[in-house]
Protein backbone atom coordinates (compact mmCIF):
# COMPACT_ATOMS: atom_id res chain seq x y z
CA UNK A 1 0.00 0.00 0.00
CA UNK A 2 1.21 3.48 -0.56
CA UNK A 3 0.56 7.20 -0.43
CA UNK A 4 -1.10 9.08 2.33
CA UNK A 5 -0.91 12.60 3.62
CA UNK A 6 2.29 13.96 2.02
CA UNK A 7 5.24 15.41 3.91
CA UNK A 8 5.96 18.89 2.61
CA UNK A 9 9.74 19.08 2.67
CA UNK A 10 12.30 19.10 -0.12
CA UNK A 11 13.51 15.59 -1.03
CA UNK A 12 17.13 14.62 -1.08
CA UNK A 13 18.58 15.29 -4.57
CA UNK A 14 19.16 12.26 -6.76
CA UNK A 15 22.92 12.87 -6.68
CA UNK A 16 23.14 12.72 -2.88
CA UNK A 17 24.00 9.65 -0.88
CA UNK A 18 20.89 8.10 0.62
CA UNK A 19 20.07 9.30 4.11
CA UNK A 20 19.31 6.16 6.12
CA UNK A 21 18.22 5.71 9.70
CA UNK A 22 21.42 4.58 11.38
CA UNK A 23 19.89 3.61 14.74
CA UNK A 24 21.73 0.41 15.78
CA UNK A 25 18.57 -0.71 17.61
CA UNK A 26 16.39 -0.32 14.53
CA UNK A 27 15.48 -4.02 14.52
CA UNK A 28 14.18 -3.69 18.10
CA UNK A 29 11.85 -0.93 16.93
CA UNK A 30 10.40 -3.17 14.24
CA UNK A 31 12.60 -2.13 11.29
CA UNK A 32 15.41 -4.01 9.55
CA UNK A 33 18.10 -2.68 7.24
CA UNK A 34 17.53 -4.09 3.73
CA UNK A 35 19.68 -3.42 0.68
CA UNK A 36 18.10 -2.29 -2.59
CA UNK A 37 18.96 -4.72 -5.40
CA UNK A 38 16.98 -3.18 -8.25
CA UNK A 39 15.10 0.00 -9.18
CA UNK A 40 13.13 -0.73 -12.35
CA UNK A 41 11.27 2.03 -14.23
CA UNK A 42 7.62 1.11 -14.83
CA UNK A 43 6.20 4.36 -16.24
CA UNK A 44 7.41 7.95 -16.43
CA UNK A 45 6.47 8.37 -12.77
CA UNK A 46 6.66 4.92 -11.19
CA UNK A 47 9.32 2.35 -10.31
CA UNK A 48 9.51 -1.15 -8.86
CA UNK A 49 11.98 -1.36 -5.96
CA UNK A 50 13.39 -4.75 -4.91
CA UNK A 51 15.14 -5.48 -1.62
CA UNK A 52 17.35 -8.45 -0.77
CA UNK A 53 16.14 -10.38 2.28
CA UNK A 54 19.00 -12.10 4.17
CA UNK A 55 18.46 -15.74 5.09
CA UNK A 56 18.19 -14.85 8.79
CA UNK A 57 15.20 -12.57 8.04
CA UNK A 58 13.31 -14.69 5.51
CA UNK A 59 10.82 -16.03 8.04
CA UNK A 60 10.30 -12.49 9.34
CA UNK A 61 9.52 -11.16 5.86
CA UNK A 62 7.37 -14.09 4.71
CA UNK A 63 4.17 -12.41 3.50
CA UNK A 64 0.55 -13.20 2.85
CA UNK A 65 -0.33 -12.16 -0.73
CA UNK A 66 -1.70 -8.61 -0.65
CA UNK A 67 0.22 -7.41 2.41
CA UNK A 68 2.41 -4.32 2.60
CA UNK A 69 5.63 -3.19 4.25
CA UNK A 70 6.54 0.14 5.83
CA UNK A 71 9.69 1.75 4.43
CA UNK A 72 11.53 4.30 6.55
CA UNK A 73 14.27 6.80 5.70
CA UNK A 74 15.60 10.09 6.96
CA UNK A 75 15.26 12.65 4.18
CA UNK A 76 16.45 16.20 4.77
CA UNK A 77 16.41 15.56 8.49
CA UNK A 78 12.81 14.30 8.51
CA UNK A 79 11.88 10.76 9.56
CA UNK A 80 9.73 9.69 6.59
CA UNK A 81 7.67 6.49 6.63
CA UNK A 82 5.49 5.15 3.85
CA UNK A 83 3.68 1.86 3.27
CA UNK A 84 4.00 0.02 -0.04
CA UNK A 85 2.30 -3.19 -1.10
CA UNK A 86 4.30 -6.27 -2.03
CA UNK A 87 3.89 -7.26 -5.65
CA UNK A 88 6.80 -9.53 -6.60
CA UNK A 89 6.95 -13.18 -7.56
CA UNK A 90 6.31 -15.58 -4.65
CA UNK A 91 9.64 -16.30 -2.98
CA UNK A 92 11.60 -15.51 0.16
CA UNK A 93 14.98 -14.16 -0.97
CA UNK A 94 13.69 -10.72 -2.00
CA UNK A 95 10.66 -8.45 -1.77
CA UNK A 96 9.42 -5.98 -4.38
CA UNK A 97 7.18 -2.94 -4.02
CA UNK A 98 5.76 -0.49 -6.56
CA UNK A 99 6.26 3.24 -5.94
CA UNK A 100 4.46 5.96 -7.89
CA UNK A 101 5.51 9.59 -7.49
CA UNK A 102 2.77 11.79 -6.05
CA UNK A 103 2.66 15.59 -5.70
CA UNK A 104 4.57 16.68 -2.59
CA UNK A 105 5.34 13.04 -1.83
CA UNK A 106 8.84 13.18 -0.34
CA UNK A 107 9.63 9.48 -0.31
CA UNK A 108 7.95 8.67 -3.62
CA UNK A 109 9.89 11.41 -5.41
CA UNK A 110 13.11 10.26 -3.78
CA UNK A 111 12.44 6.63 -4.75
CA UNK A 112 11.65 7.47 -8.37
CA UNK A 113 14.55 9.90 -8.85
CA UNK A 114 17.29 9.22 -6.30
CA UNK A 115 17.14 5.62 -5.07
CA UNK A 116 19.70 3.21 -6.55
CA UNK A 117 20.84 -0.42 -6.18
CA UNK A 118 23.14 -0.74 -3.18
CA UNK A 119 21.25 1.81 -1.08
CA UNK A 120 20.05 0.61 2.32
CA UNK A 121 16.67 1.49 3.82
CA UNK A 122 14.86 0.49 6.99
CA UNK A 123 11.91 -1.81 6.25
CA UNK A 124 9.33 -3.23 8.67
CA UNK A 125 8.01 -6.79 8.21
CA UNK A 126 4.81 -7.35 6.19
CA UNK A 127 1.47 -6.42 7.71
CA UNK A 128 -2.13 -5.70 6.83
CA UNK A 129 -5.26 -7.83 6.46
CA UNK A 130 -5.88 -7.18 2.75
CA UNK A 131 -5.25 -10.30 0.69
CA UNK A 132 -5.75 -14.03 0.95
CA UNK A 133 -4.14 -17.35 1.84
CA UNK A 134 -3.39 -19.65 -1.07
CA UNK A 135 -4.40 -23.29 -1.01
CA UNK A 136 -3.32 -25.64 -3.83
CA UNK A 137 -6.46 -27.73 -3.33
CA UNK A 138 -8.81 -24.79 -3.94
CA UNK A 139 -10.60 -23.99 -7.16
CA UNK A 140 -11.94 -20.42 -7.20
CA UNK A 141 -12.41 -17.30 -9.25
CA UNK A 142 -10.74 -14.17 -7.85
CA UNK A 143 -11.41 -10.73 -9.34
CA UNK A 144 -9.72 -7.38 -8.87
CA UNK A 145 -10.92 -3.85 -9.59
CA UNK A 146 -7.98 -1.48 -9.35
CA UNK A 147 -6.80 1.90 -10.60
CA UNK A 148 -3.31 3.34 -10.98
CA UNK A 149 -0.87 2.20 -8.31
CA UNK A 150 -3.68 0.15 -6.78
CA UNK A 151 -2.40 -2.64 -9.00
CA UNK A 152 0.48 -3.48 -6.65
CA UNK A 153 -1.20 -5.63 -3.97
CA UNK A 154 -3.61 -7.22 -6.45
CA UNK A 155 -0.72 -8.14 -8.75
CA UNK A 156 0.83 -9.97 -5.79
CA UNK A 157 -2.48 -11.72 -5.13
CA UNK A 158 -2.88 -12.70 -8.79
CA UNK A 159 0.65 -14.10 -9.00
CA UNK A 160 0.18 -16.17 -5.86
CA UNK A 161 -3.23 -17.58 -6.84
CA UNK A 162 -2.19 -18.47 -10.38
CA UNK A 163 1.09 -20.11 -9.36
CA UNK A 164 -0.13 -21.97 -6.25
CA UNK A 165 -3.71 -22.92 -7.19
CA UNK A 166 -3.74 -24.75 -10.55
CA UNK A 167 -7.54 -24.85 -10.65
CA UNK A 168 -8.14 -21.17 -9.90
CA UNK A 169 -8.70 -18.19 -12.21
CA UNK A 170 -8.12 -14.45 -11.90
CA UNK A 171 -9.96 -11.58 -13.63
CA UNK A 172 -8.51 -8.08 -13.38
CA UNK A 173 -10.19 -4.77 -14.26
CA UNK A 174 -7.40 -2.21 -14.34
CA UNK A 175 -8.16 1.49 -14.76
CA UNK A 176 -5.59 4.04 -15.99
CA UNK A 177 -5.50 7.29 -17.95
CA UNK A 178 -3.63 5.79 -20.93
CA UNK A 179 -1.54 2.78 -21.90
CA UNK A 180 1.55 4.82 -21.06
CA UNK A 181 0.42 5.01 -17.42
CA UNK A 182 -0.07 1.27 -16.87
CA UNK A 183 2.22 0.07 -14.08
CA UNK A 184 3.61 -3.47 -14.41
CA UNK A 185 2.32 -3.80 -17.96
CA UNK A 186 5.01 -6.34 -18.94
CA UNK A 187 4.35 -8.40 -15.81
CA UNK A 188 0.63 -8.50 -16.56
CA UNK A 189 1.19 -9.53 -20.17
CA UNK A 190 3.59 -12.20 -18.92
CA UNK A 191 0.89 -13.60 -16.62
CA UNK A 192 -1.53 -13.67 -19.55
CA UNK A 193 1.00 -15.51 -21.73
CA UNK A 194 1.95 -17.94 -18.97
CA UNK A 195 -1.52 -18.83 -17.69
CA UNK A 196 -3.72 -18.31 -20.75
CA UNK A 197 -7.44 -18.43 -20.06
CA UNK A 198 -6.85 -18.64 -16.30
CA UNK A 199 -5.89 -14.94 -16.27
CA UNK A 200 -8.13 -12.35 -17.87
CA UNK A 201 -6.91 -8.75 -18.07
CA UNK A 202 -9.34 -5.93 -18.91
CA UNK A 203 -7.50 -2.61 -19.29
CA UNK A 204 -9.86 0.35 -18.91
CA UNK A 205 -8.42 3.68 -20.17
CA UNK A 206 -10.06 7.01 -19.35
CA UNK A 207 -8.15 9.25 -21.79
CA UNK A 208 -7.47 6.88 -24.66
CA UNK A 209 -10.07 5.29 -26.91
CA UNK A 210 -10.02 1.53 -27.35
CA UNK A 211 -11.82 -0.80 -29.73
CA UNK A 212 -14.34 -1.66 -27.03
CA UNK A 213 -16.43 1.29 -25.85
CA UNK A 214 -16.95 -0.56 -22.57
CA UNK A 215 -13.23 -0.30 -21.83
CA UNK A 216 -12.91 3.38 -22.76
CA UNK A 217 -13.63 5.74 -19.87
CA UNK A 218 -13.46 5.90 -16.10
CA UNK A 219 -14.26 2.98 -13.82
CA UNK A 220 -17.50 4.54 -12.63
CA UNK A 221 -20.78 2.84 -11.71
CA UNK A 222 -22.22 2.75 -15.23
CA UNK A 223 -19.05 1.33 -16.72
CA UNK A 224 -18.74 -1.30 -14.01
CA UNK A 225 -22.34 -2.35 -14.57
CA UNK A 226 -21.74 -2.56 -18.31
CA UNK A 227 -18.58 -4.63 -17.93
CA UNK A 228 -20.27 -6.89 -15.39
CA UNK A 229 -23.20 -7.49 -17.72
CA UNK A 230 -21.11 -8.22 -20.80
CA UNK A 231 -17.65 -9.44 -19.78
CA UNK A 232 -17.64 -10.75 -16.20
CA UNK A 233 -19.82 -13.46 -14.70
CA UNK A 234 -20.32 -11.78 -11.33
CA UNK A 235 -22.01 -14.72 -9.51
CA UNK A 236 -19.04 -16.90 -10.52
CA UNK A 237 -16.53 -14.70 -8.63
CA UNK A 238 -15.68 -15.93 -5.13
CA UNK A 239 -13.80 -12.86 -3.87
CA UNK A 240 -13.34 -9.29 -5.09
CA UNK A 241 -10.26 -7.20 -4.27
CA UNK A 242 -10.56 -3.43 -4.73
CA UNK A 243 -7.62 -1.07 -4.50
CA UNK A 244 -7.03 2.53 -5.54
CA UNK A 245 -8.26 6.04 -4.74
CA UNK A 246 -11.18 6.47 -2.34
CA UNK A 247 -13.80 7.48 -4.92
CA UNK A 248 -13.07 4.56 -7.25
CA UNK A 249 -12.95 2.01 -4.43
CA UNK A 250 -16.17 3.13 -2.75
CA UNK A 251 -17.96 3.33 -6.10
CA UNK A 252 -16.84 -0.19 -7.03
CA UNK A 253 -17.79 -1.57 -3.62
CA UNK A 254 -21.24 0.02 -3.65
CA UNK A 255 -21.86 -1.11 -7.23
CA UNK A 256 -20.92 -4.69 -6.44
CA UNK A 257 -22.88 -4.89 -3.19
CA UNK A 258 -25.91 -2.67 -3.84
CA UNK A 259 -26.43 -3.11 -7.59
CA UNK A 260 -25.02 -6.55 -8.33
CA UNK A 261 -25.91 -8.35 -5.10
CA UNK A 262 -22.40 -9.43 -4.09
CA UNK A 263 -22.13 -10.37 -0.42
CA UNK A 264 -20.23 -7.62 1.45
CA UNK A 265 -17.97 -10.22 3.09
CA UNK A 266 -16.63 -11.15 -0.38
CA UNK A 267 -15.56 -7.58 -1.19
CA UNK A 268 -12.14 -6.64 0.20
CA UNK A 269 -10.95 -3.05 0.15
CA UNK A 270 -7.57 -1.31 0.26
CA UNK A 271 -7.05 2.43 -0.28
CA UNK A 272 -3.99 4.18 -1.63
CA UNK A 273 -5.16 7.70 -0.91
CA UNK A 274 -7.88 9.55 0.96
CA UNK A 275 -8.32 13.28 1.39
CA UNK A 276 -8.13 14.61 4.97
CA UNK A 277 -11.48 14.95 6.69
CA UNK A 278 -12.65 17.15 9.53
CA UNK A 279 -12.33 15.75 13.04
CA UNK A 280 -15.44 14.41 14.68
CA UNK A 281 -16.64 16.45 17.68
CA UNK A 282 -15.83 14.70 20.95
CA UNK A 283 -18.74 13.63 23.15
CA UNK A 284 -19.57 16.11 25.91
CA UNK A 285 -19.11 13.28 28.42
CA UNK A 286 -15.56 12.45 27.24
CA UNK A 287 -12.83 12.60 29.90
CA UNK A 288 -10.59 15.68 29.66
CA UNK A 289 -7.44 13.55 29.91
CA UNK A 290 -6.85 9.82 29.81
CA UNK A 291 -4.25 7.60 31.39
CA UNK A 292 -3.39 5.05 28.70
CA UNK A 293 -1.54 1.80 29.32
CA UNK A 294 0.03 0.53 26.11
CA UNK A 295 1.48 -2.91 25.37
CA UNK A 296 3.87 -2.88 22.43
CA UNK A 297 6.61 -5.32 21.43
CA UNK A 298 6.20 -7.15 24.72
CA UNK A 299 6.66 -4.05 26.91
CA UNK A 300 4.12 -1.91 28.75
CA UNK A 301 4.19 1.87 28.94
CA UNK A 302 1.90 4.49 30.44
CA UNK A 303 1.15 7.91 29.00
CA UNK A 304 -1.33 10.74 29.51
CA UNK A 305 -3.51 11.51 26.47
CA UNK A 306 -5.29 14.82 25.86
CA UNK A 307 -8.04 13.58 23.57
CA UNK A 308 -9.00 17.10 22.55
CA UNK A 309 -5.52 17.88 21.19
CA UNK A 310 -4.01 14.55 20.17
CA UNK A 311 -4.64 10.97 19.14
CA UNK A 312 -3.52 7.93 21.08
CA UNK A 313 -0.67 7.45 18.60
CA UNK A 314 0.51 11.05 19.10
CA UNK A 315 0.74 10.46 22.83
CA UNK A 316 2.35 7.03 22.59
CA UNK A 317 5.11 8.35 20.32
CA UNK A 318 6.22 10.65 23.15
CA UNK A 319 7.25 7.63 25.22
CA UNK A 320 7.69 4.85 22.66
CA UNK A 321 9.67 5.57 19.49
CA UNK A 322 8.92 2.03 18.32
CA UNK A 323 5.18 2.69 17.96
CA UNK A 324 4.22 1.53 14.43
CA UNK A 325 2.79 4.04 11.99
CA UNK A 326 3.12 5.17 8.38
CA UNK A 327 0.33 7.22 6.82
CA UNK A 328 -1.31 8.72 9.94
CA UNK A 329 -4.39 9.23 7.76
CA UNK A 330 -6.44 6.14 8.63
CA UNK A 331 -5.54 4.41 5.37
CA UNK A 332 -2.67 1.97 5.84
CA UNK A 333 -3.67 0.22 9.08
CA UNK A 334 -0.08 0.03 10.35
CA UNK A 335 -1.01 1.52 13.74
CA UNK A 336 -3.86 -0.89 14.50
CA UNK A 337 -4.23 -1.95 18.13
CA UNK A 338 -6.79 -3.80 20.21
CA UNK A 339 -8.71 -1.78 22.81
CA UNK A 340 -8.73 -4.05 25.85
CA UNK A 341 -10.28 -1.64 28.34
CA UNK A 342 -11.83 1.81 27.98
CA UNK A 343 -13.23 3.44 24.86
CA UNK A 344 -12.01 5.48 21.91
CA UNK A 345 -13.66 7.18 18.95
CA UNK A 346 -12.00 7.18 15.52
CA UNK A 347 -12.13 10.27 13.31
CA UNK A 348 -11.99 8.10 10.16
CA UNK A 349 -11.38 4.46 9.28
CA UNK A 350 -10.38 3.33 5.81
CA UNK A 351 -8.31 0.30 6.82
CA UNK A 352 -10.23 -1.94 9.21
CA UNK A 353 -12.84 -4.45 8.08
CA UNK A 354 -16.10 -4.96 10.04
CA UNK A 355 -14.86 -8.21 11.58
CA UNK A 356 -11.70 -6.46 12.82
CA UNK A 357 -13.77 -3.71 14.42
CA UNK A 358 -15.88 -6.38 16.10
CA UNK A 359 -12.69 -7.83 17.62
CA UNK A 360 -11.84 -4.48 19.20
CA UNK A 361 -9.23 -3.31 16.73
CA UNK A 362 -8.89 0.44 16.20
CA UNK A 363 -6.51 2.74 14.32
CA UNK A 364 -4.45 4.57 16.93
CA UNK A 365 -3.65 7.43 14.53
CA UNK A 366 -7.37 8.21 14.41
CA UNK A 367 -8.39 7.22 17.95
CA UNK A 368 -9.23 9.75 20.63
CA UNK A 369 -10.00 8.33 24.08
CA UNK A 370 -13.33 9.15 25.73
CA UNK A 371 -12.76 7.40 29.07
CA UNK A 372 -10.47 8.33 31.97
CA UNK A 373 -8.45 5.14 31.57
CA UNK A 374 -7.53 3.15 28.49
CA UNK A 375 -5.64 -0.06 27.83
CA UNK A 376 -4.55 -1.04 24.33
CA UNK A 377 -2.37 -3.75 22.81
CA UNK A 378 -0.64 -3.18 19.47
CA UNK A 379 -0.96 -6.20 17.16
Amino acid sequence: MSTTSPVTTTPTPATSAPAVDADPDAAASGFHALRVTRVEPLTDEAVAVSFAVPAVLRATFAARPGQHVTVRAELDGVDVRRTYSLCGEPGADQITVGVKAVPEGVFSRYATAGLAPGDVLQVAPPGGSFGLDVDPSRTRHVAGVVAGSGITPVLGIARAVLSAEPGSRVTLLFGNRSARDVMFAEDLFDLRDRYGARFRLLNVLSREEQESELLSGRLDRDRLLGIAGALVDVPDVDDWFLCGPLEMVTTARDTLVDDLGVDRSRVHVELFHAEPVARRPRPATAAATTTAEVTLNGRRSSVEVDGEQETVLDAVLRVRADAPYACRGGVCGTCRARVVDGEVEMDVNYALEPDELARGLRLMCQSRPTTATLRVEFV
